[in-house]
């Protein structure tokens, strides 16, 4: 895990206040979820991969003489749904958004073990405009930080699964084949010959295929459909996303051998990338909400990656610093309310503490009892004097200074 300098946290915060503008707008509501959860949670429902699973940090939270395991929250979607069941199931829809790390071990050291993210969920309705409504903020956020242009690849989990099943294949090794094709090892499918050559082979030829229109999907209507009846109900949904997005003039590209941390997805999927960065994802959920002890509803969510996202986002402008030097106890007592008007005005007023070198400032103002305020621009040597805090912000403005 890792510091985060000043520097880092300007960015962060940045990322996080767009985040939360955008979600707000949109009728979301924040929530934190705590970061110690129990660890059925995320076992007893099966909703992690067993990949997953063993990288949680997992320990006995002891009570006398006996304990609950419990575990970092390695996910932000499972502890939502729990809290979203223990506390919302009487709403029609709930909208959720949140802001917080989550932690998983990786083994090479190279990594960060903690992970912050921005994440908003949509439980409830029936609609599949929820999903487009997801993207929508997620594109909107990332621009805000002026990052871009933003891929968003497209997937759908149930179609995939469909096609699985039909192979013969038992949910333990569908969720490993998954997990290896999301992973970006495709090439598991060949391991898969001699279960049912004519779904062999058709499946070689769907992750062969990309799209960027609602015609793409038509035509996987058309090839696949008649011979496996089951995909149609994946097919319409992923139609009617495809459609929405292009109404509103998203630009995309159906890929289904992206979808990376599938494990509790059931319908579409979509991840965003930039510079060859992904940037985030998520997806519909449906079986989650039961999964955890819920009613049976529509869910759908996704996450951004913070850490990514600091990566691309351009050095954020500071304030303009001013030092405030006082030469005697009257002049302190008279430079606090100086700073106090600065502050107000949006500057940074900071005090000379003893500061040996000061050419981190342009500006220096000076107080002395009885002489007024002196101030001193270091870039050009020039000083001014003016005997009221107002005339000050005035020759400030006036020197272009903000």
């Amino acid at each position: 895990m890792r510091d985060l300098m000043p520097q880092d946290m300007a960015k962060f915060r940045q990322i996080e206040a767009e985040f939360r503008n955008c979600c707000l707008g949109w009728g979301y509501q924040e929530i934190r979820t705590p970061v110690l959860e129990y660890l059925h949670l995320f076992t007893s429902a099966g909703t992690l991969s067993p990949d997953m699973l063993g990288r949680v940090y997992s320990f006995l939270d002891w009570d006398g003489w006996s304990g609950e395991r419990v575990v970092l929250r390695p996910d932000g979607t499972i502890p939502v749904a729990r809290l979203y069941v223990e506390n919302f199931q009487a709403l029609p829809i709930a909208r959720l958004f949140y802001v917080e790390n989550m932690f998983a071990f990786e083994g090479t050291g190279k990594e960060s073990r903690e992970r912050w993210q921005c994440g908003a969920e949509v439980i409830g309705g029936s609609k599949p405009e929820g999903d487009v409504e997801l993207i929508s903020i997620a594109l909107e956020a990332v621009g805000k930080l002026g990052v871009g242009p933003v891929e968003v690849r497209l997937a759908h989990a149930g179609l995939l699964k469909t096609f699985l099943e039909e192979l013969g294949l038992s949910g333990e090794e569908e969720a490993d084949v998954l997990d290896q094709i999301f992973s970006g090892n495709p090439g598991v499918l060949g391991d898969l010959k001699g279960r049912n050559p004519e779904k062999e082979k058709q499946l070689q030829l769907l992750f062969g295929l990309k799209g960027t229109s609602p015609g793409f999907v038509q035509n996987l209507r058309s090839v696949f459909s008649s011979s496996l009846p089951a995909l149609e109900s994946s097919l319409d949904e992923l139609a009617r996303i495809a459609e929405l997005l292009t109404g509103l003039g998203c630009s995309y590209q159906i890929d289904f051998t992206s979808g990376r941390g599938f494990e509790y997805y059931t319908g579409v999927i979509f991840e965003f990338y930039s510079s060859a960065r992904r940037l985030g994802g998520g997806g519909r959920y449906d079986e989650l909400i039961p999964l955890v002890g819920g009613k049976d509803v529509r869910a759908s969510g996704f996450a951004l990656y913070i850490d990514e996202l600091m990566g691309l986002v351009k050095e954020v402008a500071r304030r303009e610093r001013i030092l405030v030097r006082a030469k005697d106890d009257e002049g302190l007592k008279a430079s606090l309310e100086v700073a106090r008007v600065l502050r107000d005005a949006g500057y940074i007023a900071e005090f000379d503490l003893g500061y040996e070198e000061t050419t981190e400032f342009r500006w220096i103002v000076d107080m002395r009892s009885g002489e007024g305020i002196e101030l001193i621009d270091q870039t050009s040597g020039e000083k001014q004097r003016t005997f009221s805090s107002a005339d000050l912000l005035g020759l400030l403005e006036e020197a272009g200074c903000r």
